[in-house]
């Protein structure tokens, strides 16, 4: 019997669940032109991006670890604002780097070459978790591509005891016998949220392979064996920083950030901004994204 009859393949078009996003939040938006790009970053390797909307950017969105662009959809959909949300290496539709994903000094450096390419001029930068710490080695490293910093629910005091929870599930499983199987380990990590936006997310971070199972794009690629280049000092790189820097935390169950990395995190930046978003946890794009597309739309 042809693999079809037994496991149908589910049809996915990344660009055809705005409107679900819309109905979820209740927004009264139009859906503006999206289109993927690839921008090289070394010969025969790229970076993948969603630019929205028409013209220039004027933001620019990184996500975290074991996620890809389309986590910002909906704050993208609220800001309503010409932006670019990139795919790390080895994640979404971007080519894997030599270090594996979680590399973090030679992501800063692949989101550098991309965030050149794709605005002539500076703009503000926002990293969530890993990509929280990857903008903030871009933030350093290539300050002149770079107007201000957003990290979500991160500072370079979150440590393995904190992510825990996450990193667990990340690290589970590689595959899943068929799409409801994933859906329901899905769902049992993330209880708060609605089951059609844990399937819409689903099917924009997983692949279903030739004989029907199921596996995380970010797992498609094999762990790299070679040493990543050292990252250096994430505090001092915070404090070295003359450019406006927000922190974002999620204040529900689920962020990694406390008390004593807010502290610091404002001992380093006496200037700094520290926003608590009440309600959301890890992932405030995720559970707050119409509060966080404010929050934004302030550092535009």
């Amino acid at each position: 019997m042809p693999y079809d009859a037994v496991m149908p393949r589910i049809p996915y078009d990344e660009f055809s669940f705005f409107h679900e996003n819309i109905t979820e939040w209740n927004l009264d938006v139009s859906i503006p032109p999206v289109e993927r790009r690839r921008l090289e970053v070394e010969p025969g390797r790229a970076v993948s991006a969603l630019f929205w909307g028409p013209g220039d950017p004027r933001l620019a969105l990184v996500h975290g670890g074991a996620q890809n662009a389309h986590t910002f959809d909906t704050v993208a959909l609220a800001l309503q604002e010409p932006l670019v949300a990139f795919d790390l290496p080895g994640h979404g539709h971007s080519d894997a780097g030599p270090f594996g994903n979680t590399a973090v000094a030679q992501h800063a450096l692949d989101i550098a070459r991309a965030l050149s390419q794709a605005s002539a001029t500076p703009l503000p930068l926002v990293g969530m978790s890993l990509g929280g710490l990857t903008s903030l080695v871009v933030a350093r490293d290539h300050p002149a591509l770079i107007t201000s910093l957003v990290l979500i629910d991160i500072t370079p005091g979150v440590n393995a005891e904190k992510a825990k929870h996450i990193t667990s599930f990340v690290n589970g499983p590689t595959s899943f016998a068929d799409f409801d199987a994933l859906l329901q380990r899905t769902i049992e990590h993330n209880p708060t949220r609605s089951v059609s936006s844990l399937r819409r997310g689903i099917l924009h971070n997983a692949v279903q392979q030739d004989d029907g199972t199921w596996m995380w794009r970010h797992q498609r690629h094999p762990r790299s064996e070679l040493t990543a280049p050292e990252v250096g000092n994430l505090w001092d790189a915070l404090s070295s920083l003359d450019m406006p820097v927000t922190l974002v935390r999620g204040m529900a169950a689920g962020s990694v950030v406390d008390d004593e990395d807010e502290k610091e995190f404002l001992r380093r930046q006496p200037h700094g901004r520290v926003i608590h978003v009440e309600g959301a946890g890890h992932s405030v794009q995720g559970d707050a994204p119409l509060q966080l597309a404010q929050i934004l739309a302030d550092v535009i």
